[in-house]
Order: C-alpha cells, then sequence, then structure tokens
C-alpha cells in the first residue's frame, strides 16, 4: 500500500509540474503575438517616415516633415517649375525626400517630384507645386514663414493653388 501511495505522490507531482511547465509555455506563446501587435499597431500610428500634420494658432493646420518642420509652397513657382533660386534656395531649401508616407487628409497621388532646373536635384511636389522648408524655422512647430511676403505659405489639404 505504501508502494501505490508512494507512486501516486510521484505522479501527481509530475503532473503539477508538467501543468506549471505548460501555463508558462502558454503566456510566452500569447505574450509575444500581443507584443508585435503592439508594436506593429505603433508603426501603423506613426512610422519614422511619415509626413505629419500639425496645428498652430498662425497657420492653422499644416504639412510638416517627419521632424515636425513645416513645409511650404511659393506663389511664383508654377506647376512641375520652381522660381525659387540662389539666394531665395538658401533662404527655402527644398524639400527632398522622396520616400514617406502621407496623413490623413492627403492623397499620396498629389505628391511627386520635379528635377530642378538650377542644381539638377530631385525636389519633391504637391500637386505639381514644389515644396520647402523656411530657413528661419529652427525647431518642430515653428512656422515663421506663413504669408512672408504674401508668396509663402504652408501646406494643407485644402490649399488651393493660383
Amino acid at each position: 500500500m505504501k508502494k501505490g501511495i508512494f507512486t501516486l505522490v510521484i505522479l501527481s507531482i509530475i503532473f503539477a509540474l508538467a501543468a506549471c511547465g505548460k501555463s508558462t509555455e502558454e503566456k510566452t506563446e500569447t505574450g509575444q503575438p500581443d507584443q508585435a501587435q503592439t508594436d506593429q499597431t505603433k508603426s501603423e500610428k506613426a512610422p519614422a517616415d511619415s509626413l505629419r500634420l500639425l496645428e498652430n494658432e498662425k497657420a492653422g493646420k499644416y504639412l510638416a516633415d517627419p521632424q515636425g518642420r513645416a513645409l511650404y509652397y511659393f506663389k511664383k513657382d508654377e506647376a512641375g517649375k520652381s522660381n525659387c533660386s540662389g539666394e531665395c534656395l538658401a533662404n527655402w531649401p527644398a524639400f527632398t525626400q522622396e520616400d514617406f508616407t502621407v496623413p490623413e487628409g492627403f492623397d499620396k497621388k498629389d505628391f511627386d517630384t520635379i528635377t530642378r532646373e538650377d542644381n539638377g536635384e530631385k525636389q519633391v511636389t504637391y500637386k505639381g507645386f514644389p515644396l520647402y522648408y523656411f530657413a528661419k524655422d529652427k525647431q518642430e512647430g515653428d512656422v515663421n514663414g506663413q504669408g512672408v511676403k504674401d508668396i509663402w505659405f504652408v501646406i494643407n489639404s485644402e490649399t488651393k493653388f493660383e
């Protein structure tokens, strides 16, 4: 009888240990997909190469690059052609990042590139019009170029080119 009880105790311990091991494996397996799903959700929300839609009291909602620098258009440009070169380009550097996603309210098909006539570099366009930074915008959220000389404006989903 002692042998039977001893065997029963040993079997109980083995089953208990097996159950504990199985429980740990299940937790590990279910933990990994949750983590992967969380990482995927984060990357879908804000890829590192995504243009952003920011808001400012002065400018309202506006398009910015992945680092939060405002993007502008020049009223004197023509669709498919930049009319900003030399000193103008020094103050209003071209936006040249080609691989990016766009925020809600924008259509990726509205973005393209042109080859600049002055230096042969590619410049990103929105609805055919070249995009620029403003040299005096020093940090995320700056829109110091908004309305300069009544010919420089930030881009938003309602931007209409004249």
